[in-house]
């Protein structure tokens, strides 16, 4: 059996996308079409904003973020997609991620803004397949605004060379291997160096069996009007170095005063 290598190309047709597959080592001729038809495209997601929210409550699929401007795509995947797109409209939130991390679809949704931005939902699944299907996209469309090139690829990767010197950095001086003598300071740098896309199940399903999806939460230090968004509350928790339990306990009372007199805390 010969082995072929694929290139793909695209073109829009009638509302869809269809996947041109043509046989550059061999034939170089035609090989497939594939038509890939989404569930529903919202032409303007600022218009478009509560229609969106609404009509993907509870649903668990891949969307497509597109700039109408210049046809760039990014692709993502969502065991909540209400959930998950809310957060692309929190200016907020999405400054303070750039304050540490890196992402082009946040940067350029910030600089064009939503009205020039079209959301496509490309299908609905179930939340273990998430991360099978969006590969299935990332390898048969354009998605420039991606940092990661394949679905999934931070399950089980090592640490970049950057993130290993910080970790590496924040130890100078906690020479205890269990970590037991660890400054908060030391604590502070680890957490966010893996905040984020850094973090190995950022923004993927988790598989069957693994326990509750992470709540993403937004946490304002009142003191000095800083807002920083962490990917679950055990980060969040690390980070300020106080117990989960009084965070969840927050929530669980609908509390409003801020917890010691200090942070209040928002579900995203």
């Amino acid at each position: 059996m010969r082995q072929c290598l694929l290139a793909a190309s695209f073109i829009g047709y009638l509302g869809g996308l269809l996947l041109f597959c043509y046989d550059f080592l061999n034939s170089g001729c035609l090989l497939l079409i594939v038509p890939i038809v989404p569930i529903k495209t919202y032409s303007n997601a600022e218009d478009d904003k509560a229609q969106i929210l609404k009509d993907n409550q509870n649903k668990s699929g891949i969307y497509m973020w597109k700039n109408i401007n210049n046809d760039k795509q990014y692709i993502g995947s969502a065991i909540d997609l209400s959930n998950r797109i809310k957060f692309y409209y929190s200016f907020s939130a999405m400054e303070n991620y750039l304050q540490n991390y890196k992402s082009y679809i946040y940067n350029a949704i910030l600089k064009h803004g939503h009205s020039n931005f079209s959301l496509t939902i490309l299908e609905y699944c179930s939340p273990e397949q998430c991360i099978e299907r969006e590969d299935y996209y990332l390898c048969s469309l354009p998605h420039e605004y991606n940092i990661l090139e394949k679905a999934g690829s931070r399950l089980g990767h090592n640490h970049s060379d950057e993130i290993k010197q910080i970790i590496s950095d924040a130890m100078v001086g906690n020479t205890n291997k269990k970590g037991k003598n660890i400054s908060d300071e030391a604590k502070k740098k680890i957490s966010d160096a893996l905040k984020g896309e850094n973090n190995p199940m950022y923004n993927k399903a988790r598989a069957e069996g693994a326990g509750s999806p992470s709540q993403q939460i937004e946490v304002t230090d009142i003191t000095n009007n800083t807002t920083i968004c962490y990917d679950s509350m055990s980060e969040a928790a690390r980070a300020l170095n106080i117990n989960i339990r009084r965070i969840s306990a927050y929530f669980v009372r609908n509390q409003l005063k801020p917890y010691k007199g200090r942070y209040t805390f928002k579900k995203l």
